[in-house]
């Protein structure tokens, strides 16, 4: 066999080709990894973080944020806002506060609600409220609010069965459960939970941070928060061996959520979540922006990676 075709044979079997990230970052580096194929669900974008002097002679734990677009750089952002992440992971990192890790941050591809909200809670739902769930639309535009059929169940079989392989295959990482944890906002913070839910054996912890109950923007004859609590009755994970985070601002979007997380919290400690593995915080006068959870991004780090 000729030189090429080895090489090309080598390439196909190393998996997607990861290049330097376009992003700007002032601490750390970021990789790409361009339209990241799947059986699952639709390819997209993934950059991975890695902090000064990765790799060391250490194993890593191991980050997965949703949204990843809006982590990094906001100057590439749709509302030129971002969560901070490599210089909040950074500083918490230079001051011994978490154990080292990397960051994998999972692009979304526009259809949010369908990928991000829970399937088997979405499958509870009364027949006729969960079809015109499907019909309606985002607010503000005509734009649906569900572009596809729910697809949560497929994303998180892209991510366990085929992202995580492939991280763990290139990347220095600790591989187990105690070191992978997921976290995000509003339906990010719905489908981290999920994660840990669904998939107790590889997440160790979930941070959902304004964590959207609501599944739409009323809290008015909305079946929608009472489907997520009695899933979460049924199906929450080990708290002796499992984090769990939740928390919620006071303004904008976020004043719908209070009283469906006083349920989830006595939900979630009936269940046993207490000390060290628990933690729901209330954010006075923060609305719902990459820029509120910037600013308190560092406590759901420290509780889920915390030396």
């Amino acid at each position: 066999m000729s030189l090429i075709p080895m090489l090309l044979i080598l390439f196909s079997c190393s998996g997607p080709a990861v290049t330097p990230s376009s992003v700007t970052v002032s601490n750390g580096t970021v990789e790409r990894i361009a339209d990241f194929p799947s059986k699952h669900v639709g390819p997209r974008h993934v950059e991975i973080w890695l902090p000064e002097g990765y790799p060391g002679d250490e194993k890593y734990a191991v980050l997965y944020l949703h949204d990843g677009q809006m982590l990094f750089d906001a100057s590439t952002t749709w509302n030129k806002q971002e969560w901070g992440i490599d210089e909040v992971m950074g500083g918490l990192l230079k001051d011994g506060k978490i154990r080292k890790t990397i960051v994998v941050g999972i692009w979304n591809t526009g259809d949010r609600h369908a990928e991000y909200f829970p399937q088997k809670p979405f499958e509870r739902l009364p027949r006729a409220f969960a079809d015109s769930l499907m019909q309606s639309a985002k607010r503000n535009d005509q734009t649906p609010l569900f572009s596809s059929s729910v697809q949560s169940d497929n994303y998180l079989k892209f991510i366990v069965s085929e992202l995580k392989p492939f991280i763990d295959r290139r990347y220095e990482t600790k591989t187990d459960a105690a070191n992978t944890v997921v976290a995000g906002s509003s339906m990010g913070g719905l489908i981290s939970l999920y994660a840990l839910c669904e998939y107790p054996d590889i997440f160790g912890g979930a941070a959902c941070i304004s964590t959207h109950w609501t599944g739409t923007f009323t809290a008015e004859n909305n079946p929608i928060p009472d489907a997520f609590i009695t899933y979460l009755g049924e199906k929450l994970p080990d708290p002796a061996s499992h984090k769990l985070y939740f928390d919620h601002g006071t303004e904008t979007l976020d004043t719908l959520y209070r009283p469906f997380q006083i349920v989830v919290d006595s939900v979630a400690t009936a269940g046993g979540f207490a000390g060290s593995h628990w933690q729901s915080l209330e954010f006075q006068g923060a609305d719902h922006s990459e820029k509120s959870w910037r600013k308190r991004i560092h406590i759901p780090l420290m509780f889920l990676l915390g030396e």
